[in-house]
Order: C-alpha cells, then sequence, then structure tokens
C-alpha cells in the first residue's frame, strides 16, 4: 500500500513499544519521516533500531522527552517544530477500585492521557491549518464510550479525549486538515459453552 507519506513527517507519542511503536513502524515503512519519544534513552534507542530494522528506507529519530510534561512537550516542539501527522498514542492506565482512585491520581491521568495531547496538538494544528494539510490521531478507547467500573479515571480521560478531537475536527471545515480518535478495544475472551 502507497500512503503519499514521503514527503511527511510524523511524530508518534508513547512509541517505543506497544501500539505506539507499531504505529511508528507502519508510518516508516510507509516513506514518513517518523519521530519517536521516550524517557529512557536504551529503550529509545532499541525502538528506533527496531524500526530501521524493519526495512524502512526513511529517516527514523527519537527524542528523549518525557511527552507527559510541560517541559517534555517544549523539548518535543523545539526538537521538531513541525510536523504533519501527529499519533497522540502516549497514555496510562491501571485498574482501582473508585473509592481508592486519590485527586492525585485523577491528575496524573488527566495530565498524561489529555493534557500530552492537547499540548502537541496546540503547538501543531495552527501549522497544519496554515499550510492545509496534517493528521491528528488521538489514541482513545472503547472505555470513553463504555467505561469500566474498575477504571474510571482512565476512562474519563479517553471520553475528554474524544471531546478534544471532535472540537478540533470542527475547526478544520474546508481545509485538507483532519483530526481523528481510534477507540482500540481490550480483547475479551470467548466464553465457553456450558452445554
Amino acid at each position: 500500500m502507497d500512503l503519499h507519506l514521503n514527503d511527511k513527517t510524523a511524530l508518534v507519542t508513547g512509541s517505543t513499544a506497544g501500539i505506539g511503536l507499531e504505529i511508528a513502524r507502519k508510518l516508516a515503512v510507509e516513506g514518513a519521516k517518523v519521530i519517536i519519544t521516550g524517557r529512557n534513552k536504551g529503550k529509545l534507542d532499541q525502538a528506533v533500531d527496531s524500526i530501521r530494522a524493519s526495512g524502512s528506507t526513511t529517516r527514523v529519530s527519537g527524542v528523549l522527552a518525557d511527552a507527559a510534561t510541560e517541559e517534555g512537550a517544549a523539548v518535543l516542539v523545539r526538537a521538531t517544530p513541525s510536523v504533519d501527522i501527529l499519533v497522540n498514542n502516549l497514555g496510562i492506565y491501571e485498574i482501582k477500585d473508585f473509592a481508592a482512585i486519590t485527586d492525585a491520581d485523577w491528575r496524573r491521568y488527566f495530565e498524561v492521557n489529555v493534557l500530552s495531547g492537547v499540548r502537541l496538538a496546540r503547538a501543531y494544528f495552527p501549522g497544519m491549518l496554515e499550510r492545509n494539510w496534517g493528521r491528528i490521531i488521538f489514541i482513545s478507547s472503547e472505555s470513553g464510550l463504555v467505561t469500566p467500573g474498575e477504571m474510571m479515571h482512565y476512562g474519563t480521560t479517553k471520553t475528554a479525549q474524544l471531546a478534544v478531537s471532535r472540537g478540533l475536527a470542527g475547526l478544520t471545515k474546508g481545509t485538507k486538515v483532519t483530526v481523528n480518535s481510534v477507540l482500540p478495544a481490550r480483547r475479551v475472551p470467548k466464553a465457553s459453552s456450558i452445554f
């Protein structure tokens, strides 16, 4: 498949493992210049090497920064002042009883799962509109629509991501900029029959 990304620059957060790494790998294979982020230099270097080993002929680089913080977002924007594709994949989750979720937990979840993407979208969205081309993708979750009782803090932040995404999408009318959310679902094991 040729997605015509040869002249595009993509930034993927939360990209040293899991979904983020695979998104970055696919974008690189499709020809985009890819920037990945991470807080651990060893893991970041391994992820860059892994993407390069995938047969990518494009440039792949890593920026050592914590995208969940204001300071880390500033480091990313200084290192990459302009991107065509922003994939906000960074996120955390845990299972925790509602009564045990502290105010500090709620703040941490909003900081990581919501504000990390808001900061970067705020930095890159105006340039995308000016160039009349761009893609912002929030990796949300089905939990944003059907919030599990044991993950209310996580689900609430995923609902907030959907609201941000929808609001930004409304600002793209008449342009070639798109803003979308992807809602991966947890795998539910097949129920075994009792018959």
